[in-house]
Parts: structure tokens; C-alpha cells; sequence
């Protein structure tokens, strides 16, 4: 029941409104208190809804007890009833926050009226505080789908500029000036550690975790100011490794080179590729710019050279094969032009060719890693040896394609066309198709020459269209209703592809309909 306290020296004055509140609105709950101090006390014990509290009465007046009450609970409210119409009296409770002015006397209509205007407003207060709620509960459920898709987006594709600005406004990132990209690689059978590494990337605030594919899960790390790249990256690998111990051994985790901007990130994420290729490392984490120690120092590792490695991991993702082998033999031809040490060369090549390798994984493509089985005794050698290497690739990487049904990607759209109000993420139609969220990534970008995520935004506003010719539907019903959480963010999406606010959309939409 709504409850109602009373509050007036008066014992006329409060039994009468205690009966003619009873008679004009039976379902409340009523009680008494007959000064200030009582107020306070039967407030903490009877906890009304609202108070029906006058002003003037010995000891502790009414604004006193309305402070008091209002600052140990916020969420009763007030209701003032005084023979004395000032304005300094009105104005001090409205800013006790105060919802309506009774004057003395005042007749019976008027006091059931004027509290039945304040217990809708309540109860309107309470209705939109629990929507708030829930759609809280909603967007903090859906952050970590958010999340992993954006890194997913990150290293393997592009996110649309409609979206970055705003997902790292919902993920809330401390983002600094740098950032870079740790690949954790777990041992067999220990998939089940994933959540461990999310909840330990969570303790330290920093970092947005992608999905995991095969045995590794990518991490992309903020920079903090306060301390240097090196340690901020040693003290995340520790607390990541101590989720490896009821898990054994074989965990690794490599650490790509920090860049200035999210564009750059995908270069961190092959260096950290690189950095976890020999696991059996005593120590369990490794710095990609801490490879050259291990002996490849003399070979040249210039912008030119890393641009070079990004085309061709972005040529194998691709399938372009007869440009994957032309780089990678134009790269051991500049090597041999150098005069570059023959055994550091092929370790070189095996270095590229290990990433190659997890390229490939990453798609969903299992294939084995690529290993010499011999030391080339000269340059003509190394380059037969790795093109057999390469050959093998592109065979598990054609085996793969011919599996798949070929009505996949329309399967996919369908799915997301049907449930673009859910909170989809590309793991979750990963998991009903079979395929690796990084493949799907691919396959949308490849055969529909459009971004997943894109797609699936696509899809919401056209729905959040048809929706706005119900004039019976608000904006924010509709928000929800298509699977955005924040109206505002949906708001800046629709702007932005359709050029119009939703506001201004629908306005146009309904003129256009009358007439």
C-alpha cells in the first residue's frame, strides 16, 4: 500500500486530514506524529511514501525535519501544509525538493487532489528509476559482447568510424595515448580458463578482451599514464599467468610494441604473435622488441619491412596466394641483395611463416605449423623449402573453403536480419555456424563488401524506420525495441547514416503519411 505520514502539533488538524484522506483515497496506509523530532523517528520506522508535513510547530519546525528526513532517505517525498503563504518558506522547500504547497485550510477536494497528484508522480518516478534500471542491467550485459566484437573488428577488420567514438564512450576505457595488443596463449584443454583471463583483464581497468579462437585470446591494452609501457605490460602477463595455476603449465603470453592510435593496432597484434611463438620460454611472457636479442638483430626491421608483413597477412586472409608467394620470395630475394646471414634469414622466414600460420587459425583454418626441415645450405634452397611451406598452406586454406555450405553467408544474414534486436556478437553466430567469429568477419567483408558490425546496424535502423510510423511508439520504446540500450547513442547512429535525427525523421515520416 501507499503509505502516508502525517505530521502536525495539532491533533485537530491531523486527524482531519486522516479522514478525509481515508474517505477520498481508502487504499492508503496513514500515520501520526505530532512534531518534528517524531517525524524523524517514525519516518525511520514506518518509512512513508510521502509526508504530509507542516511548517510551524514547537521545537524542530517542519523544514528541519524535512532535511533531516530527506538526507538519511532520498526517496520519500514532501508535501507541506502551513497556514502561512510566503515565498521564503516556498522557496526553502523547494529546495528540500518539496512536490506541492498546502495552504490552512484548504478544502477536502483540494488536499485528495493535490495527493493524488504527488503518488502518481511517485509512482511515475519509481515506474521510470526501474526502467532505468533494467536497461542498466541490459547494457552492462551486453558490454562484453560489445567488446570482444570490437576487438574482433580491430585486428581483423575495420570498425566503421560511426561506431568507435561511441563504443569507447560505452566500454569506458581510460584511454591514454598508446595502446597495444597481448596475445595469451593457453595449453590444450585449458579453453575453460577464458573467463579467468576476462576477469583478471577487468581487475585492471585497462584493456578490452576479443574472442578466443582456437587457444588464444587477444587483449587490447590502454596505456596508463603513470607508469611505464614495460611495467604496466609485466604486471597484467603476471596476474594473467596466476590464472594458469589450477590449469598446469603451458601458458604464454606474448606482448606487441605500444602505438598511437587504434588504426595501428593490428601491427601490435602480429608482433605479439611473434613474441609468443617459442613457448617454452622459462620465463612465460615475452616483449616483441626483446626478439632481436634472440639473433635476428642483423636483419632489417624498418616500417617498410613491417608494412610488407601487414600486406601479407592481409593477402593470405584474403586468399590471395599468388600475391602471398610473390612477397614472401621478393623478401628472401632483398635479404640475399643484403648480403643477410643465411641461417638468420631462414629464421626470419620461419618467423613469417609462423604468423602466416596463425592467420590462417585465426580464420577457423587448422594447419600445421610450418617447420624447415633442414638448414638451407643456400638462398635457392630456403626459397624451394618455402614455397613447399606455402604451398601447404594454401592447401588447408582451399580444403577449408570447399567444406563450407555454400548458402553460409545468407544463412548468417538471415540470422542477423531475424535477431538484430538481441545482442548478437559475431561468437554467438560463430557458434551456430560452426565457423570462427574472425571468418565470419572475413566472409562479410569479402562477399558482401560490407562490415559485420555495419550489417547488423544497417538492419536496426531500417527496423527503428518502419517502427517510427506507429506515432503510438515513443523514440525511446523503439531504442530498446531494436536492440540499442542508450537512445542517445542510438540517436547519434541514425543521424548519422540517415542524415536526420529520428526527430526530425519521424516528423517527415508522418507528415508525409497525412498527407
Amino acid at each position: 500500500m501507499f503509505k502516508v505520514l502525517i505530521v502536525d502539533d495539532e491533533r485537530i488538524e491531523r486527524e482531519g486530514l486522516r479522514a478525509i484522506l481515508s474517505n477520498g483515497c481508502p487504499d492508503l496506509e496513514i500515520e501520526e506524529a505530532s512534531n518534528g523530532k517524531i517525524a524523524v523517528e517514525r519516518a525511520a520506522a514506518f518509512r512513508p511514501d510521502l509526508i504530509l508535513m507542516d511548517i510551524k510547530m514547537p521545537g524542530m519546525n517542519g523544514l528541519e525535519a524535512v532535511e533531516r528526513i530527506a538526507a538519511d532517505f532520498p526517496d520519500i517525498r514532501f508535501i507541506m501544509v502551513t497556514a502561512f503563504d510566503t515565498f521564503d518558506y516556498a522557496r526553502q522547500a523547494i529546495k528540500l525538493g518539496v512536490k506541492d504547497y498546502l495552504l490552512k485550510p484548504s478544502k477536502a477536494r483540494e488536499i485528495v487532489e493535490t495527493v493524488d497528484k504527488a503518488r502518481k508522480q511517485i509512482e511515475e518516478e519509481r515506474k521510470s528509476l526501474e526502467r532505468n534500471e533494467k536497461q542498466q542491467a541490459a547494457l552492462r550485459k551486453a558490454m562484453p559482447l560489445v567488446e570482444t566484437d570490437v576487438v574482433t573488428q580491430l585486428l581483423f577488420d575495420h570498425v566503421h568510424e560511426v561506431h568507435l567514438e561511441e563504443l569507447l564512450g560505452l566500454l569506458d576505457i581510460r584511454t591514454a595515448n598508446e595502446m597495444f595488443v597481448m596475445s595469451v596463449l593457453l595449453p590444450p584443454g585449458s579453453e575453460s580458463s577464458y573467463s579467468a583471463v576476462k576477469e583478471k583483464v577487468r581487475q585492471a581497468g585497462s584493456g578490452w578482451v576479443g574472442a578466443m579462437n582456437g587457444r588464444r585470446i587477444p587483449i587490447i591494452v590502454f596505456r596508463e599514464s603513470d607508469r611505464s609501457f614495460r611495467s604496466q605490460a609485466m604486471s597484467l602477463a603476471r596476474s594473467l599467468l596466476t590464472a594458469a595455476s589450477g590449469a598446469g603449465s603451458g601458458w604464454f603470453v606474448g606482448i606487441g610494441n605500444p602505438y598511437a592510435s587504434l588504426g595501428q593496432i593490428r601491427q601490435s597484434y602480429q608482433e605479439s604473435l611473434l613474441a609468443s611463438m617459442d613457448p617454452s620460454m622459462a620465463v612465460k611472457y615475452r616483449f616483441y622488441e626483446d626478439i632481436p636479442a634472440q639473433g635476428t638483430a642483423s636483419l632489417s626491421v624498418g616500417q617498410a619491412a613491417k608494412q610488407r608483413e601487414r600486406q601479407l597477412l592481409d593477402s593470405i586472409r584474403l586468399g590471395h596466394w599468388d600475391t602471398v608467394q610473390e612477397n614472401v620470395m621478393e623478401v628472401i630475394g632483398r635479404y640475399e641483395r643484403e648480403g643477410a646471414n643465411l641461417v638468420l634469414t631462414q629464421q626470419r622466414m620461419l618467423e613469417l611463416l609462423w604468423i602466416a600460420s596463425r592467420t590462417l587459425n585465426d580464420l577457423g583454418i587448422e594447419a600445421e605449423a610450418p617447420t624447415y626441415t633442414f638448414q638451407a645450405q643456400d638462398f635457392r634452397q630456403l626459397r624451394a623449402e618455402t614455397g613447399h611451406l606455402l604451398e601447404r598452406m594454401k592447401k588447408a586454406y582451399a580444403e577449408h573453403y570447399n567444406r563450407l555450405a555454400p548458402d553460409t553467408i545468407y544463412r548468417i544474414k538471415q540470422y542477423i536480419e531475424e535477431h538484430s534486436h538481441e545482442d548478437i556478437s559475431l561468437e554467438a553466430i560463430g557458434r551456430r555456424v560452426g565457423l570462427s567469429p574472425f571468418y565470419i568477419s572475413k566472409m562479410f567483408k569479402e562477399q558482401l563488401g560490407v562490415n559485420y558490425i555495419d550489417y547488423l546496424t544497417e538492419c536496426r535502423i531500417e527496423k527503428a524506420k518502419k517502427l517510427m510510423a506507429d506515432p503510438e511508439k515513443s523514440l525511446k520504446e523503439i531504442t530498446f525495441e531494436v536492440g540499442y540500450h542508450d537512445p542517445n547513442y542510438f540517436s547519434k547512429v541514425f543521424k548519422k547514416l540517415c542524415e536526420l535525427s529520428p526527430t526530425e525523421y519521424r516528423k517527415a515520416l508522418l507528415q508525409g503519411t497525412k498527407e
